[in-house]
């Protein structure tokens, strides 16, 4: 079973179908196959059109790798609305798409091991001067995050991402119990801040 993590948007190539092209990932569905977790992808390839895969079949490669971030973003979100910011079409609040944690780093469909090591990567954010920016930028999509929140706002935000991702990586210490090695193995060129928040975590349980 191929537990790879894809994306919508993300671009992708069939390793046995190289003439297909690179693909974007129009959409994706979760199923139960034989009585295992599966995903139905959806993908728009620019020499055969749109074809329809299975994730536990189909050997799909990642083509660009991108730095984790928790889409959809808001900008994902406003490109996808009929009108105004946001529109009414949209379910999520500005608040929650600000405040989620990435596929990455959450996703059971992704490795242990790649979902400690995503989850420790984003501790690169510190939540102050430029960085609270940076991370803004990564987390809404948007060019200039100030245009829409107060830098008040954003660090409020940030405080619930922290908390959020403090959360998760508990819970992710606490499955890589079951597989000896996974944590030293996934903590390796993690920022210092990710070590520093895994040990406080690990103290604790």
């Amino acid at each position: 079973m191929q537990t790879t993590s894809f994306k919508i948007g993300e671009k992708v190539r069939h390793s046995k179908r190289p003439e297909w092209g690179t693909g974007s990932i129009a959409k994706i569905e979760v199923i139960t196959r034989d009585g295992r977790p599966d995903r139905r992808i959806w993908i728009r390839f620019p020499n055969v059109g749109e074809k329809t895969v299975l994730a536990s079949m189909a050997e799909l490669e990642h083509v660009e790798a991108a730095a984790p971030t928790a889409g959809p973003t808001l900008a994902d979100e406003h490109a996808r609305a009929d009108t105004g910011w946001l529109g009414q079409i949209s379910k999520k609040k500005p608040e929650d798409l600000m405040v989620a944690l990435p596929d990455a780093a959450t996703d059971p469909f992704v490795p242990i091991r790649r979902r400690i090591q995503n989850a420790l990567a984003l501790y690169r954010f510190d939540g102050g001067g430029p960085k609270l920016i940076e991370w803004a930028i990564a987390q809404s999509g948007l060019n200039d995050p100030m245009s829409r929140f107060s830098r008040h706002e954003l660090e409020s935000f940030f405080q619930r991402w922290r908390f959020a991702l403090d959360a998760q990586l508990a819970k992710l210490v606490q499955e890589a119990r079951r597989e000896p090695g996974s944590l030293d193995d996934a903590s390796r060129g993690a920022p210092p801040a990710g070590l520093a928040a895994l040990r406080r975590i690990s103290q604790y349980r």
